[in-house]
Parts: C-alpha cells; sequence; structure tokens
C-alpha cells in the first residue's frame, strides 16, 4: 500500500491549465494568475492577505523574519513537527522553550504553554498536527495576555475547520506548504503566508522579491525623473533610507503555479472528502480493538486528515502492529521525530526529559497510516482489511481473510 508518491488530485483541470499556458504570450514570472490565486486563497482560508512564495519552508523563513527577533528573545516552539517549521529559529540568537503536546491530538497543550511563558517570550509556533486543529481560543488568549505573537504552520490543516473558522484565519500569521505531499497536492513546489494586517502584507511582499526589507522615506525630490531621463528611470532620484532589517530574495510564486494552485482549490473540499471517508473507515476497525485509539478532533473542530494518526497503548503494540502491517505490503511511516532530540538542538542544549509526552507517543505509541485522496476504491479497501487482519492477528484471534487488489503500481 504505498503511502504519498502521488500525483495531482485534479490532473484533468491541471492538464488544461497547462496546455492554456504552453500557448501564452503574457510572463509567466508575475502577473494576474498570481494575484487571482493569492485572492482566492485568502477567501478560501478567511485572510485579509495571502503572500504566495516558492515553497512552504521559503513561507515559514519569511514568516519568521516578520517576527523581528532579537538577541535574547525567547520563542516558543510544538516539538511534535517536521523540522522545517522550527529550522528558521536557528538563524536567530534566541532561546527556544519547546512546549509539550496533548497526548490525543499531538498538538500544542495550551496547559503546558502557559507554564514556559516568561517576560522574554516573543512567539509561538506551533502545528495543527496531521491536520487535526490545535486549541487556538486557549492559545490566542495567552498570547493576547502577555503580547507574544502567534505563528501556525497549516502544512497539514488546508480543509481542516476550529469552532466554523479555518486555519490560517486563528493567529497572527499562517503559512502553507502546497507541494504534492500536502492536501494542496501541486504539481510543483509552492507556499503561503496569510495574514490581516496590511503593514505585515505590503512587508511580505518586499521580502519575498529581490529588494532590501527596509524604511524608505523619499526626499521631496524622489520620484522625479532626472532632466534628460527617461520616466522609467525615476527611481535614480535621491532617497533616503533607514537601516535595511534584511536583505532581500527572489522567491515570488512563477505564475504556472499559481495558475496550477487555482485549479486545485476547486478540487479541495471533495479532496478532504475523500480523505474524511478513509479516515472514518480506518477509525471503525479500531473501534473492535481495545489497545489502539484514533487521533480525533475534538468536538468543535473538523479533522483533514493530511496524516491518519493512531495511538497503541505500549510500545510492543505498536512495534508488532508496524511489522504486521508491513507483512500485508503497508507502508507505514512515523511522523514526527521530536525537533528537540535532533543535533541542531540537542547542540543548543536541549535533552531527552524536556517533553516527555511528545517522547512518550514518537518513541512507545503513535504511528501513521496511507490516507490520500488519490488511493483507488480496491486500495482502500485492502488497506483496511489489512488493518483489520493484522489487529485481529496482535489480539490473539483468527485473522479475517485479506484479498489483494489488483494494481501496475505501488508497494503490496
Amino acid at each position: 500500500m504505498p503511502w504519498g508518491k502521488r500525483g495531482s488530485i485534479s490532473a484533468g483541470a491541471e492538464a488544461a491549465v497547462l496546455t492554456e499556458l504552453a500557448h501564452d504570450t503574457s510572463p509567466l514570472a508575475t502577473g494576474s494568475r498570481r494575484e487571482g490565486f493569492e485572492r482566492s486563497f485568502a477567501e478560501t482560508v478567511g485572510s485579509r492577505h495571502a503572500i504566495s512564495v516558492t515553497s512552504g519552508t521559503v513561507a515559514l523563513q519569511l514568516a519568521v523574519r516578520m517576527l523581528d527577533l532579537e538577541p535574547g528573545d525567547e520563542v516558543i516552539a510544538t516539538p511534535q513537527t517536521h523540522r522545517a517549521t522550527v529550522q528558521p529559529l536557528c538563524d536567530h540568537d534566541v532561546h527556544v522553550r519547546f512546549c509539550d503536546i496533548d497526548p490525543t491530538t499531538l498538538n500544542i497543550d495550551p496547559a503546558a504553554l502557559e507554564a514556559l511563558i516568561t517576560p522574554r517570550t516573543k512567539a509561538l509556533l506551533l502545528v495543527h498536527y496531521g491536520g487535526c486543529p490545535a486549541e487556538m481560543d486557549s492559545i490566542m488568549a495567552l498570547a493576547r495576555r502577555h503580547g507574544f505573537i502567534v505563528l501556525e504552520d497549516c502544512a497539514h490543516a488546508l480543509g481542516a475547520r476550529y469552532r466554523g473558522r479555518s486555519p490560517g484565519s486563528l493567529a497572527d500569521l499562517a503559512t502553507f506548504s502546497l507541494r504534492n505531499a500536502r492536501n494542496g497536492t501541486l504539481s510543483a513546489e509552492g507556499g503561503l503566508i496569510t495574514c490581516d494586517r496590511d503593514d505585515w502584507a505590503e512587508r511580505l511582499r518586499l521580502l519575498r522579491a529581490a529588494d532590501r526589507d527596509t524604511r524608505i522615506v523619499r526626499t521631496p525630490q524622489a520620484g522625479a525623473a532626472r532632466p534628460g531621463l527617461l520616466p522609467w528611470a525615476a527611481h535614480a532620484a535621491p532617497l533616503h533610507r533607514g537601516s535595511p532589517r534584511r536583505t532581500g530574495r527572489d522567491t515570488t510564486m512563477p505564475e504556472t503555479v499559481a495558475a496550477l494552485g487555482q485549479a486545485q482549490l476547486t478540487e479541495l473540499w471533495a479532496a478532504v472528502g475523500r480523505r474524511r471517508a478513509l479516515a472514518g473507515r480506518l477509525n471503525e476497525v479500531l473501534t473492535r480493538y481495545p489497545f489502539i485509539t484514533p487521533q480525533l478532533a475534538p468536538a468543535h473542530s473538523e479533522h483533514a486528515y493530511h496524516l491518519y494518526t493512531c495511538f497503541a497503548d505500549r510500545q510492543e503494540v505498536r512495534d508488532r502492529l508496524v511489522l504486521a502491517l508491513d507483512r500485508r505490503g503497508v507502508e507505514i511511516q512515523l511522523r514526527y521525530f521530536p525537533q528537540h532530540l535532533l543535533p541542531q538542538w540537542r547542540h543548543r542544549g536541549h535533552l531527552r526529559g524536556e517533553c516527555p509526552v511528545a517522547e512518550r507517543s514518537w518513541f512507545d505509541q503513535h504511528l501513521n497510516l496511507p490516507c490520500h485522496p488519490l488511493l483507488t476504491p480496491s486500495q482502500e479497501d485492502y488497506l483496511v482489511e489489512a488493518l483489520d487482519a493484522s489487529l485481529a492477528e496482535l489480539n490473539g484471534g483468527p485473522p479475517p481473510p485479506v484479498s489483494m487488489p489488483t494494481t501496475a503500481s505501488g508497494r503490496y
């Protein structure tokens, strides 16, 4: 059962877009398609602005720049995430405090968060793990009370809902990844940053371009062309510039990727619906076995199921289940290794025991099953049957029969 080695969720729509672009004579670096995609994406998540860039990793890098971190600042971050979420913090002379997680959702635990806040806390970096929304009301109440910025990494969360709102509109800043492992499965890299503040959006557009991030104050003569120069040379007029905060970079999303993203948005909810339907079938299997439980979103939230996660009651059960599924050809991945135990963070003094819930989850309990909208009906049936048979085997009973699907590719 292949994991995520999949292509587009809307191949027909994307093929039509690519054909149109091949015959288009307008510039394909920047233009109306990118602006249209940004407007559509902002409307989809309920944010005032969406700024597109070349990847989700770049989106995180630029969003962290917006925090204006200074030496001695403290940033709280989740340990239960891909390294890209917290990697940009390595470029800053700040103290990172990893916050432990809720054992049932794998998101930041608001109670653990409150205990880590100090007068030097500048920001919080969180994820909605697997597409399960974090408890944003409690988190944002703490942020407003103590005056720090919240950045939500929504790489897993496109299509999720929290109290009727979408991740990407729940905090001060948010980032998205559109690569083909995400809920938006572009046939290319892409990322977005969402926010409501006009000044932040303006600065982000400057940051993603090749210009420096600096405050510019024009002199009375600025904007007027020198005698003998053509109008487009007006930029040569004298300018009074403040000190640059950062150098710029060229990370603007190309028109081709934006056009593909626009096509994919039309398929988003159907794709999320297929993920939820498969997750429902897997949940039904787990209810028959008391030693394993699924990750479930709180009643006021809707899970996007970018990842399907479940928890064994002890390490022996988890490890035996992984081996039983592997024998049946179901590819299992464990996401993610606790960030505070990676070498770059251990080098900064982080040690095992800092986030005991996250550590216990990774080393003893959790695993992720395939959950993708491009699994065929026969592959979905096989996955459900293989899971049931593997759990029955662990339970000491005879495993039910499993019918191998017919397929031309993938691992079975």
